[in-house]
């Protein structure tokens, strides 16, 4: 077999492999999200805001791949909830910037806290060299995929 084909089947597993990881995280996170008053969808706000802090709904809109309504619905009963305020921007009071409250940070930290807990269980029987490996390729991935 050619080197090409060899290469090809690689990146056939690859994907295959990346897909289905993707998807037990997806469901993994759904069941730790049952003990929580939120949706899989207000999750992912609150985790943008978490991790890149106060933004616009717009903004926000555009990283979750979701029109502004939809994503205003989605700020309506997060705010509703207490774990995000709007605040508007006092140099420019059309600007509204979304804000994570403490309740909703508390409440981001806690369910990726025990997302990190089954990847710690799931790498249990990983050697400290397999994890080092794994996180830089996975690094390397992020990174390549970033500049594409």
């Amino acid at each position: 077999m050619s080197n090409s084909k060899i290469e090809d089947n690689h990146v056939i597993d690859i994907e295959r492999s990346l897909r289905h990881i993707s998807s037990i995280i997806k469901q993994k996170g759904r069941e730790i999200l049952t003990s929580y008053s939120i949706t899989p969808p207000q999750f992912i706000a609150l985790q943008w805001l978490w991790e890149e802090g106060d933004m616009t709904i717009g903004e926000l809109s555009q990283k979750m791949y979701l029109a502004c309504s939809t994503t205003t619905d989605l700020i309506d009963r997060m705010e509703k909830n207490h774990l995000v305020i709007r605040i508007k921007n006092p140099d420019d009071r059309r600007v509204v910037q979304i804000h994570l409250l403490k309740e909703g940070e508390r409440m981001i930290e806690e369910v990726i806290n025990k997302r990190q807990l089954y990847l710690k269980d799931v790498l249990n029987d990983f050697s400290i060299d397999q994890k080092k490996q794994l996180d830089s390729l996975l690094a390397k991935l992020k990174t390549e995929m970033k500049t594409e």
